[in-house]
């Protein structure tokens, strides 16, 4: 089993937040988006994950450090893709073509999911959807009466299905997946001038190619800031609270209402952090009162009331504000 992670989309709908590191790498409850994502395919997965391949931009050496390391961490050898041009889906998991050749997972890195199944690998492919009110934003499929796909549309302008794709795949034949994808950079098959995954799969469905909806407990969008905010709310609860609060945090006169993470090295004092809070090593905390929110590494916050918010790392704040979406290295005073 393979696993392919495309990631290198530039998040113009996180920024400020993506200016200075990749969407996939903003953190949730202290790890990476695509560490959680990575970690959860793996554990549905039912059976050992041989390599994983992260599609990137030119995101650097650190980058690519800490994405091998993540692979690492869960027994599999990684490897490091380049997309050196925004050419669609298809174009993105293509980059990877060298690991679409046994059971393969794709998944898109914008996205986490909670789920409680363990992979049907015999099912020729599976295309993990869920119901969504404006179908129009997302590739959908339709299904028979047998409920199996016989149609995906990418953004439909009129109603199809409000069967939304998640943006995780499961295809037993790797190597077919990369022939029906170089099929369409061959025949320069383009949906708004990009290679589409949606074409590649309708074409292999009418090839005789057999594809089945899976299903998960919860689709988790990264997608914007409200967003990432909201399923950080909901992800931080999954977790196992006694693990959450680094053992060397320095707490005083601080009231913590869980779920709370709390790395290695802050400092939190005179303050109320919770509930559904985040905060990154080194961060120190005064005299405020934090709530619903994600606070990254080596950051001052002080006399401050937030909700609903994402500050980036070395941020200085020391102003009250409600809603707020700080990026890296700002300075904030009164």
């Amino acid at each position: 089993m393979n696993i392919v992670i495309p990631m290198a989309g530039i998040g113009k709908r996180m920024r400020p937040h993506t200016l200075t590191i990749p969407k996939p790498l903003l953190p949730i409850a202290g790890k990476p988006i695509v560490e959680h994502l990575v970690k959860d395919i793996v554990n549905v997965c039912g059976e050992p994950v041989n390599e994983i391949g992260f599609i990137i931009g030119d995101f650097g050496a650190e980058v690519e450090k800490k994405l091998l390391g993540i692979a690492e961490t869960l027994g599999a050898k990684g490897r490091i893709y380049y997309q050196e041009e925004a050419l669609g889906t298809a174009h993105a998991i293509l980059c990877a073509k060298e690991l679409l050749a046994e059971k393969t997972v794709v998944a898109f890195a914008d996205t986490l999911f909670k789920a409680n199944f363990t992979l049907d690998v015999e099912k020729d492919s599976i295309i993990w959807v869920q119901k969504v009110e404006d179908p129009s934003a997302y590739g959908v499929v339709e299904l028979n009466e047998g409920n199996q796909i016989v149609n995906f549309v990418e953004k439909p302008k009129q109603f199809v299905s409000d069967l939304a794709i998640i943006g995780i795949y499961y295809f037993k034949d790797g190597k077919r997946l990369r022939q029906e994808l170089e099929y369409l950079i061959e025949n320069d098959i383009k949906d708004n001038g990009e290679y589409q995954i949606t074409d590649a799969l309708r074409n292999w469905q009418q090839n005789g190619g057999k594809f089945y909806p899976g299903a998960v407990d919860e689709w988790l969008d990264c997608g914007n800031k409200n967003a990432m905010v909201n399923t950080h709310q909901q992800y931080l609860g999954y977790l196992n609270a006694s693990e959450l609060v680094a053992e060397n945090a320095v707490l005083e006169n601080a009231c913590i209402v869980p779920p709370v993470y709390i790395g290695s090295g802050a400092e939190i004092k005179n303050s109320v952090v919770g509930p559904f809070v985040s905060v990154g090593e080194n961060t120190k905390i005064h005299n405020s009162c934090i709530q619903n929110s994600i606070i990254q590494t080596e950051s001052l916050i002080q006399n401050a009331n937030i909700a609903n918010s994402m500050l980036g790392n070395f941020v200085t704040y020391k102003q009250q504000q409600k809603d707020v979406s700080i990026g890296d290295y700002n300075v904030f005073k009164e």
